[in-house]
């Protein structure tokens, strides 16, 4: 599924027009974009939790040529799904 197949189907299941319905959409993401820019963790119970991990800086090759490459440091995403989630996949 797409993002124009999400806003598809957010429209239709929540009766809102297509044009409502992007904007939701786009409410979410940035609103998930925003707490997770200021180190915030998401928690959206039954379905999961949104985080930010820090990875330290790191010696890692280039695969072709096999030289030494410094990898810096970075803040990431992570999403770790909820039991509801987990179980729907599932499907239990």
């Amino acid at each position: 599924m797409n993002k124009n197949e999400l806003v598809s189907a957010v429209a239709e299941k929540s009766g809102l027009s297509k044009q409502h319905a992007t904007d939701a959409v786009d409410a979410v993401f940035t609103t998930i974009e925003g707490a997770l820019a200021k180190g915030d963790d998401l928690r959206l119970v039954g379905f999961g939790t949104f985080s930010v991990s820090h990875r330290e800086a790191s010696k890692g090759r280039n695969p072709s040529t096999g030289a030494e490459v410094d990898i810096p440091a970075r803040n990431v995403p992570k999403f770790a799904p909820g039991k509801g989630l987990k179980d729907a996949v599932n499907n239990r």
